[in-house]
């Protein structure tokens, strides 16, 4: 997940790459929360 929070903090990731790698299982939802501080829908 480091990985992704670092993307998501340097935008090098959007909220919809998040929300693929989620659908991917690379993240869990409750680490997509944690990364965007939205819930996954």
């Amino acid at each position: 997940m480091d990985f992704w929070s670092t993307a998501y903090r340097y935008k090098w990731a959007t909220k919809d790459q998040l929300k693929e790698a989620t659908a991917l299982n690379l993240i869990t939802a409750d680490q997509y929360k944690e990364i965007t501080g939205e819930i996954y829908k």
